[in-house]
C-alpha cells in the first residue's frame, strides 16, 4: 500500500498499530486531566489545591528522569512499556474507586498524582526509544510529527468527550474510561511483529548508569545547545495556558469565552504545526533556528495585538513554530545520539520539558501581576529571540570546530607502515 510523504510512518505495520492506540490513551488522559481538576477544585475550591496535583505529576520526570533512561537503556522497551501501561490503568481504576466514595479530602487524589507521576518518569524514557524502534531511523522524523497530531487531536477530543462523560457517568466514569483505554495501548503492543521493530542495541556493560548518560549530555555541545534553546521557549516562550488567560481577563476584556476562543486556535496551530513537520523530509537544525526565532518575534507581537482576532491569529504560528520546534529537538537527539544511550537522552530531554514547565508557568505569572499581560508577553518574547540568536551563534561555533578538526586530521600524514622484519635464512650445516 503506498502511502503520501506525510503519512510515510503509516506504511508500518507496527506503526499504525501504535498511532490508534496512542490516539486512544491520550484521549482518556486528558478525560483523567479534566476529570481530576474539576474533582480537587470542588473539593477544595481552590485552584491552588489544582496546581498542586499538576505538580506533584510533573517533579518525580525532574527528579527521577535519569534512573527512568537507565532503564529504557537496559531493559526491552517492549515489555517496560506494557508494565508501565497496566500500572497506570490500575491506578486510574483506584481513581474511579475513590471518586465513587465522595471524598471530601485531597489525600488519596494526591497520592495517585504523586504515584503515576513516578510511573511515568520511570516508563516515558521507554516508551520514547519504542517509538523509535517501531518506525526506525528513515522515518522517526515523521512518525514524530504524525505523534504530535494525534496529541493534539486526543487533547482535543478528550476535553470535549470529558464534558459530555461527567455530566452523564460522573467523574469516576471518566477516571474509569482512562483505565479502559490504556488497555488498548498493551493489545497495540501484544499485536506487533516483532521481527518488523527496528531494535536498538541494549547499554554496555561499561555504560549502564546514570553517570554515562550525564556524561554523555553534558559532552555534547549540540545537545546542550538544544535542549537550553527548548527549555527556555518551553518556559517563556509558550506557557500560553497563563498568558493567553491574563489577556482575556485584562486587556482583550474577552472573558471565559475569548479564552475558549483562544484554545481552540492554539490547538488549531498545533495541528497545523504537526502536519507541517510531517510533510518534511528532513528537519534539520536550521530549521530549528528558524521557528525558534519567529516564535520569539510573533510572540512579542502579540503582546501589542489590539484585539481578541489579531491575538488569535498571532496564536497559530506560535503553536505550530511550538510543534516544529518540539519535533526537531526530538528527532535531532535521538538520530544524533548511539543507541544504546538513546533512552537516558530522551530522558534528558524529558526532564528539561518538565523544569521549563514548572518553572515557566509561575514565572509567567508573576511578570503578568506585575508588569501587565502586555509588558509580560513582550519581554518573554525578546528573552526568547535572544535565546534563538544565542543558539545560532553557539551552533556555529560546534559547526566551525568540528570543521577545523576534520581538517587538522585530515592533515596529518598518515603513519608510516611497518617494515617488515627479514627472515633469516638458516645456515647450511
Amino acid at each position: 500500500m503506498a502511502f503520501p510523504v506525510m503519512l510515510r510512518s503509516l506504511r508500518h505495520h507496527n506503526y499504525r498499530l501504535w498511532a490508534v492506540a496512542d490516539l486512544v490513551s491520550i484521549t482518556g488522559t486528558w478525560m483523567q486531566v479534566l476529570a481530576m481538576n474539576w474533582l480537587i477544585l470542588s473539593i477544595t475550591g481552590s485552584a491552588t489545591s489544582v496546581g498542586l496535583g499538576l505538580v506533584l505529576q510533573a517533579l518525580p520526570t525532574m527528579l527521577l528522569g535519569p534512573w527512568g533512561g537507565v532503564i529504557a537503556d537496559r531493559l526491552p522497551a517492549r515489555y517496560v512499556v506494557a508494565a508501565g501501561q497496566a500500572v497506570q490503568a490500575l491506578l486510574s481504576g483506584v481513581l474511579a474507586v475513590i471518586a465513587a466514595g465522595d471524598p471530601s479530602g485531597t489525600a488519596g487524589l494526591y497520592a495517585i498524582a504523586l504515584v503515576s507521576g513516578v510511573v511515568t518518569a520511570m516508563t516515558s524514557p521507554a516508551l520514547g526509544r519504542f517509538g523509535a524502534e517501531v518506525v526506525g531511523p528513515e522515518d522517526l522524523s515523521n512518525g514524530l510529527a504524525l505523534g504530535s497530531v494525534l496529541s493534539s487531536g486526543g487533547r482535543i477530543l478528550g476535553m470535549s468527550l470529558a464534558g459530555v462523560v461527567i455530566p452523564i457517568a460522573g467523574v469516576p466514569g471518566a477516571f474509569a474510561t482512562n483505565s479502559v483505554s490504556f488497555l488498548g495501548v498493551l493489545v497495540a503492543v501484544a499485536l506487533m511483529r516483532p521481527r518488523e521493530l527496528h531494535a536498538l542495541p541494549p547499554a554496555e556493560p561499561g555504560e549502564r548508569g546514570v553517570t554515562a548518560g550525564f556524561r554523555y549530555v553534558l559532552g555534547s555541545p549540540r545537545l546542550l545547545i538544544m535542549f537550553g534553546l527548548a527549555f527556555v521557549l518551553g518556559s517563556l516562550g509558550r506557557n500560553y495556558q497563563v498568558t493567553m488567560a491574563a489577556m482575556s481577563q485584562g486587556p482583550l476584556d474577552a472573558g471565559a469565552g475569548g479564552y475558549g476562543a483562544l484554545s481552540v486556535a492554539f490547538a488549531v496551530g498545533t495541528v497545523l504545526g504537526g502536519v507541517y513537520a510531517a510533510s518534511r523530509a528532513r528537519l534539520p537544525l536550521r530549521l530549528l533556528l528558524i521557528t525558534a526565532t519567529l516564535c520569539g518575534a510573533v510572540q512579542m507581537l502579540s503582546g501589542v495585538a489590539p484585539n481578541l482576532l489579531l491575538f488569535g491569529a498571532a496564536m497559530l504560528p506560535i503553536a505550530a513554530s511550538a510543534v516544529v520546534l518540539d519535533t526537531t529537538v526530538s528527532t535531532r537527539s535521538q538520530l544524533d545520539s548511539p543507541g544504546h544511550l538513546r533512552g537516558r537522552v530522551i530522558a534528558a530531554q524529558g526532564m528539561v520539558g518538565a523544569a521549563s514547565g514548572a518553572v515557566g508557568g509561575p514565572a509567567l505569572g508573576v511578570l503578568c501581576d506585575t508588569l501587565g499581560p502586555r509588558t509580560a508577553l513582550v519581554s518573554a518574547g525578546a528573552v526568547s529571540l535572544a535565546a534563538a540568536v544565542a543558539a545560532a551563534y553557539g551552533l556555529a561555533r560546534v559547526r566551525r570546530a568540528r570543521a577545523a578538526a576534520a581538517a587538522r586530521a585530515a592533515a596529518q600524514p598518515a603513519p608510516a607502515a611497518a617494515q617488515p622484519v627479514p627472515v633469516l635464512a638458516a645456515e647450511p650445516g
